[in-house]
């Protein structure tokens, strides 16, 4: 077996199934430790020139997301996207690109989100061909499978880095001007409450954290969130939203969860994104104390986040008219934060205070 290591990508495939099957018959708890400390003892009978990487593709096989495994060692890797069995790209410093990782079939795509929602008691089969879980390093991962995809199951999953940087940082990086720091910085201190807006990948989530940081000490914060991204230091209570279980019971939602917040003796509250009928809610809160919150939303510009959170909290009543909740929110917010990227590039590219 030693000669032909080297004879492909096919052999290596080989190996490792061969590997893998020996591993399942050997029994082994299937925990990366007691996988790797057995395969050890495997490979030294049946494959001695086996490579680290062959033996760590092996225990890849059988734990987390397989063969995606590799890619999200990799630091530098912020997205991992699977539009197919042999069709996986990562995102790196803003760019795209195509790797090798391939899947067997279909069907070890599949088997792959099952084994890592499978402790989160969701769902992933053709009654509920999708998926949002948390991974164990905080990262977030989205599935679906036919039939709501067509061909082939498709995996997006959005990494978060455990690090905050600081405004300093975001001003070296181009994120952002000196001057732009400062009035961010102003903001935060002078308990002005601020949306961050912008679409899908603009840095939203890191301008939080980093905006967090100025926040002092002796506030308490109440963190709301649909899946738990911020990273928030000092007085700080953190709540997450839950999906539904495989029996469609034990769902928790952002709004009931905003609705807890007010409950819990908050100075400020921090809403990871707003995306639904909590919008109501948060508008209210904003109106009644809790001056300094923050919050994200999608949107194109800031006046486009305005009307998007506008809309959102009136389909959360169907008692509170349009005129009344422009007012509240024109009472609510007091700047919008603009993020951009373009080019693999974030930045700011407006602040804008709202008049009341």
């Amino acid at each position: 077996m030693g000669a032909g290591l080297g004879a492909g990508l096919g052999d290596a495939v080989g190996l490792i199934e061969r590997l893998s099957d020996a591993l399942i018959a050997s029994e082994v708890p299937i925990e990366r430790r007691a996988l790797g400390e057995a395969l050890t003892g495997i490979a030294a009978e049946q494959a001695p020139l086996a490579t680290a990487e062959q033996l760590e593709s092996v225990v890849d096989a059988l734990v987390g997301l397989g063969p995606l495994e590799v890619l999200l060692r990799d630091p530098e890797v912020t997205d991992v996207l699977v539009n197919g069995p042999a069709d996986v790209w990562v995102e790196r410093k803003g760019v795209l690109s195509r790797t090798r990782v391939r899947f067997a079939d279909d069907d070890a795509v599949v088997a792959a989100v099952e084994r890592t929602i499978a402790p989160l008691g969701l769902r992933f089969d053709r009654a509920a061909p999708m998926v949002d879980a948390r991974l164990a390093d905080g990262s977030r991962l989205h599935a679906v499978r036919p039939p709501a995809a067509v061909g082939a199951t498709i995996v997006a999953i959005r990494r978060f880095s455990q690090a905050v940087p600081s405004l300093t940082a975001m001003v070296d990086a181009g994120t952002m001007s000196p001057e732009q720091a400062a009035e961010l910085r102003d903001l935060v201190r002078t308990r002005v409450n601020v949306l961050v807006s912008g679409g899908t990948g603009a840095g939203k989530t890191t301008l939080l954290n980093v905006l967090s940081t100025e926040i002092p000490d002796d506030e308490r914060v109440v963190v709301i969130e649909d899946a738990s991204e911020l990273r928030l230091a000092g007085h700080v209570v953190r709540l997450e939203a839950r999906p539904p279980n495989s029996e469609g019971a034990g769902e928790i939602t952002v709004r009931r969860l905003v609705r807890s917040a007010l409950r819990l003796r908050p100075d400020r509250i921090v809403l990871g994104e707003v995306r639904g009928q909590e919008a109501l809610e948060l508008i209210g809160a904003l109106n009644t104390g809790h001056a300094g919150s923050m919050s994200t939303v999608h949107a194109n510009s800031p006046e486009e986040a305005l009307w998007r959170l506008e809309t959102l909290a009136l389909t959360g009543s169907a008692r509170v008219g349009s005129e009344a909740i422009k007012r509240q929110l024109r009472a609510a917010i007091g700047a919008v934060i603009q993020l951009e990227r373009r080019g693999g590039v974030r930045r700011v590219v407006e602040i804008s205070r709202v008049a009341s």
